[in-house]
């Protein structure tokens, strides 16, 4: 079998091998998530975890309840998460049992990070799902070229919602944090693979880019001719604007770097995003705050 057409059946594998469907079980939704189905909003997140370092302070042990608070409280319909590692993710599954998560690391199988998909199943309902590297073979596991140092990839999700029957593509990746020309050449791959999508499906593409929105050309690759909207440029309602979406473990930084994005394409209307800056007595969930928008399909802005 060749390396590329055996992607499906690894993960495949991968799936069966977590629990039905690729996806791990979760907890009844939150008054938040319920009210926001109600009102027929979908509840957007993107968020850096930090890879589960066992190393005080900011060891996993210490942030993972902070952080299963923290997604609790803004009860999103789908999450994309970067750089979760296989064992960190059954945890948050464990403790998040209203979700279930689509995902392979980047190495191939359980190894390495993750570009995995939390979402509600009494919400979405997946309809297909995929995986492509950010190189110049995206077909073959774990590839690299451009000059990083790790691998980098593609996490994407086709979901129904269950509510209004609209369908929508909802795409997770992770720059290199590294070589500027890798940023770029990653941008330009996940533009082209979406113009190729064989549907006029709204894609909503998130992630943690490592490129200040408004300044790096991966930025400009990606909403050049308006072919991705910022929705936090399009939202009517900014919370914590100004805030950088890194915190660093240390303190929030105004005035920092949005470097954390939630883009959408086609049919999708924003009412509001926001830099969640949760924290207690000092100690962060990661060094990253999620970002978090409220979002409408087929709507037009």
């Amino acid at each position: 079998m060749k390396r590329s057409a055996s992607i499906h059946y690894l993960a495949a594998i991968l799936i069966l091998a977590v629990g039905g469907s690729g996806l791990l079980p979760l907890r009844a939704g939150a008054q938040g998530a319920a009210s926001a189905a109600a009102s027929g909003a979908l509840t957007v997140v993107s968020y850096n975890l930090r890879f589960a370092s066992p190393t005080p302070p900011n060891a996993w042990p210490v942030r993972r309840p902070l952080m299963v608070e923290l997604i609790q409280k803004l009860a999103p319909d789908v999450m994309g998460t970067q750089e979760g590692i296989y064992s960190q993710l059954q945890d948050l599954a464990a403790d998040l049992p209203a979700y279930q998560w689509i995902g392979m690391g980047r190495d191939g199988g359980s190894r390495g990070e993750f570009m995995a998909v939390f979402y509600r199943p009494a919400r979405l309902e997946p309809v297909a799902f995929d995986h492509f590297w950010l190189s110049d073979t995206p077909e073959s596991i774990g590839s690299k070229t451009w000059g990083p140092r790790l691998a980098r990839m593609v996490t994407w999700v086709q979901f129904r919602d269950r509510q209004s029957g609209e369908q929508f593509v909802f795409v997770n990746t992770h720059l290199d944090h590294e070589v500027q020309a890798a940023r770029e050449k990653g941008a330009q791959l996940i533009r082209d693979r979406v113009a190729a999508f064989k549907h006029q499906l709204p894609v909503l593409l998130v992630g943690d880019f490592n490129a200040a929105a408004g300044s790096n050309k991966a930025y400009s690759i990606l909403t050049g001719d308006q072919f991705f909207t910022d929705t936090w440029v399009a939202a009517p309602k900014r919370v914590n604007e100004g805030i950088g979406t890194m915190n660093h473990f240390k303190a929030l930084q105004k005035n920092g770097a949005r470097i954390d994005w939630i883009l959408s394409r086609g049919n999708v209307a924003v009412e509001r995003i926001e830099i969640a800056t949760f924290s207690r007595e000092g100690q962060f969930p990661s060094d990253h705050c999620p970002v978090v928008a409220t979002l409408r399909l087929g709507a037009r802005r």
